[in-house]
């Protein structure tokens, strides 16, 4: 990128009334939550759709890229609603500083959470169809016929009983002088025919061919580069620091103590890099240098054991029921911390000249990266913008704005001159925001007849909320930390959840599927626990538990699809076994079948993995196959070797050389099934990681005739073979 995009600045973004004539530019209603934050008495018009004379239809993406592929799903509701020719739509980016002058009319612009289909897809409909009905309307006038004789399709309106018709950008002038209705019906799901057709994502040619621009990609005309490094120790400050070394080195502009961390300037990042590695720091690693990761767990022992607890969940009367259970079963499960580890480290690029700011950044949160970059500057927010680019990965790692701030700190102190700062890889795996490592313990009570009579659920583990938020819980409760146990869909007449906030100086945060990335693996291994305790087959089991209601026949349909996929219950080879799980998460249900065998080396090697999801709604088949693939490659990374371990204050992992990857000759089959239910918009890019990891350790545990209570395999001296 050599300079920055300002055609979408350009753009005005005016109600239809007022729009040029030379196209549509679409203008509708949000929904009121949208304009809420606004402060606004109605909501705010938005525009998303604009139609060109030569029939291009540009649709605008008001989210993050990051590989998980919404850039294409999201136009592509609104282009369903249009009855757009899918071959004449153009995706283009909208930006926060639009967003910021329109007063939010996009709304939320972070991709989090599985999110942008599940909480847009209302009004993103809304405009497609609000653009068909002002397209039909054109025509109709210009015909003298009722609306109701004319049909859009595929960027045409068409007469049927004369004959007669119109293309889309033929129309858009027409159009774009009419009022815009307030409310449209929008299509029957029995009649799309553009959303659950597998379309290829819009930016995979571009990626192929090595077009698109990553942030790490940025190029400004006398830009300088920055490496920064920050106190081994969480939450330390520079000392002191002597750059007697590299002050005259040849390349090196600047070197920087910002007091949390220090930074080298550059005229590129590799001597900077270097020159950084010659800086002598010292650092006040202040009261936090001799934590361990036994101490953490001591830590989280101790909460096991608190008196009183928050309680998520209360349902009858647990403790009496287990002292009156037939027979009880207990167990405790344990994950550890983990970075994301993403493919492109943390990367800024800041240009602050006088009271301007620019940012090009790979961030999730393009709107927080606007207001961090204001705020640290110490400029006003609509003197910023922010330029989109696409994301080499995100994982919940690039939400939070730490490295907006160190980016724009440095450009601060090197006023005029836009500097891109780029995380070395032992910075981003050691200075990361973890998924909360978590305790669980289990303790549940049968009956007579093996049906579980009384489960009783605690948890010690981090806050997200309280540590990185800093948001008061709900009754002392984060969501994350006790996700698939204060929801789960078994019908137990006695449950009690209950969680020990145990913060450390460990920084926590949103990890691809957090809480649902380790609960299921504690809760569904328990489940099976449970079937062997009461000598049933671990699906029949589940089956069993679920009760019949609306809820729940979901997570049945799910799991019969995926088991019926993967032939439960049908013979195995000697030596080969299956596991399985199924959970909710992010609006959608998944569940997961593994096929595994373990060798006398203690090798893994996993035949087939089979997963499913009921995301209501498909909106992108391919996208989703794609998602669940990437879901397991990533979850099995995290399965087999994942862990960042704490000494004398520090993270002790470094590089991809003790913070392992999965590579691509351990790969194994993965089998995806698709079962939309409907009535419902559920996420997909996260969903994918809650059963795998239970699914595969159940396999596993059935394989070596013991349960693996806690993760990475590693630790039990297990390693994956290859495919």
């Amino acid at each position: 990128m050599s300079t920055p995009n300002m055609n979408a600045d350009r753009r005005h973004f005016l109600k239809v009334s007022s729009t040029a004539t030379a196209g549509l530019s679409l203008g509708f209603f949000v929904p009121e939550r949208a304009s809420a934050a606004t402060g606004a008495d109605t909501p705010q018009l938005n525009v998303w759709v604009e139609i060109e004379a030569n029939d291009t239809i540009v649709i605008r993406y008001a989210r993050a890229e990051m590989g998980q592929g919404s850039m294409t799903s999201a136009p592509m509701i609104i282009a369903e609603e249009l009855d757009a020719d899918w071959k004449k739509v153009r995706v283009e980016y909208a930006t926060a500083h639009e967003n910021l002058r329109t007063k939010r009319a996009y709304g939320d612009m972070a991709s989090v959470g599985s999110r942008t289909i599940r909480n847009s897809q209302a009004y993103l409909r809304q405009a497609g169809a609000t653009a068909r009905h002002m397209l039909v309307a054109a025509a109709a006038q210009q015909w003298g016929v009722p609306a109701s004789e004319c049909k859009a399709s595929l960027n045409k309106v068409t007469h049927p009983a004369s004959k007669r018709s119109l293309s889309y950008g033929q129309l858009a002038a027409a159009a774009a002088k009419l009022e815009a209705p307030k409310e449209v019906a929008l299509k029957d799901p029995k009649d799309w025919t553009l959303i659950g057709k597998p379309i290829p994502r819009v930016d995979i040619p571009d990626i192929v061919v090595g077009k698109i621009k990553y942030g790490i990609d940025t190029q400004l005309p006398g830009m300088l580069h920055a490496a920064v490094a920050a106190c081994p120790v969480f939450n330390g400050k520079v000392k002191s620091l002597d750059a007697s070394k590299v002050e005259n080195r040849r390349g090196i502009v600047k070197v920087l103590n910002l007091g949390e961390f220090v930074a080298v300037v550059a005229d590129n990042w590799w001597r900077a890099k270097e020159a950084l590695r010659e800086v002598a720091i010292d650092w006040d690693v202040g009261e936090h240098g001799t934590l361990s990761s036994a101490a953490i767990m001591a830590h989280f022992k101790a909460g096991m054991e608190q008196a009183e607890l928050a309680v998520a969940r209360n349902d009858g009367n647990a403790p009496e029921a287990l002292g009156k259970a037939a027979k009880v079963v207990e167990a405790d499960y344990f994950t550890p911390y983990l970075a994301h580890a993403t493919m492109e480290p943390m990367v800024c690029t800041a240009w602050l000249q006088g009271d301007k700011l620019e940012i090009w950044s790979s961030t999730q949160n393009p709107e927080a990266t606007l207001a961090v970059g204001a705020a640290t500057a110490g400029v006003p927010q609509p003197n910023v913008k922010v330029y989109p680019v696409q994301l080499g990965g995100g994982l919940g790692r690039k939400s939070p704005q730490d490295f907006t701030r160190q980016a724009v700190m440095i450009a601060k102190a090197m006023a005029g001159k836009p500097v891109k700062m780029l995380w070395t890889r032992e910075e981003e795996i050691q200075h990361g925001l973890y998924r909360p490592a978590s305790l669980m313990r289990f303790k549940a009570g049968l009956d007579a007849s093996g049906k579980v009579d009384a489960l009783h659920i605690r948890v010690s583990a981090p806050s997200i909320l309280a540590t990185l938020l800093k948001l008061p819980l709900p009754k002392g409760i984060d969501g994350q930390a006790v996700a698939s146990f204060n929801d789960h869909p078994y019908d137990i007449p006695h449950t009690l959840v209950d969680y020990a906030q145990r913060n450390t100086n460990v920084p926590v945060g949103f990890w691809r599927s957090v809480g649902h990335s380790q609960n299921p693996y504690g809760r569904e291994c328990f489940i099976d626990e449970l079937a062997q305790a009461a000598g049933k087959d671990p699906v029949a089991f589940r089956l069993d538990m679920l009760p019949n209601n609306e809820k729940s026949k979901r997570d049945r349909s799910i799991l019969e699809a995926v088991t019926k996929a993967a032939g439960w219950g049908s013979k195995l080879p000697a030596g080969v076994f299956r596991g399985v799980a199924e959970t909710e998460g992010y609006g959608s249900w998944t569940a997961c079948v593994c096929e595994v065998s373990v060798n006398a080396k203690n090798e893994v090697k996993i035949h087939r993995v089979v997963i499913g999801i009921d995301p209501g709604y498909a909106v992108n088949p391919d996208n989703i196959v794609a998602q669940f693939q990437g879901s397991v490659v990533h979850g099995l990374s995290a399965i087999f070797w994942g862990e960042n371990t704490i000494k004398e204050g520090r993270v002790e992992q470094s590089n991809f050389h003790d913070y392992r990857m999965m590579r691509l000759n351990e790969m194994p089959k993965v089998e995806v099934v698709i079962a939309p239910t409907g009535g419902f918009w559920g996420g997909v890019g996260e969903p994918a990681q809650a059963p795998l990891a239970p699914a595969l350790v159940n396999a596993i545990s059935a394989a070596l005739g013991k349960r693996i209570r806690s993760l990475p395999l590693k630790n039990h001296g297990l390693s994956l073979a290859r495919a």
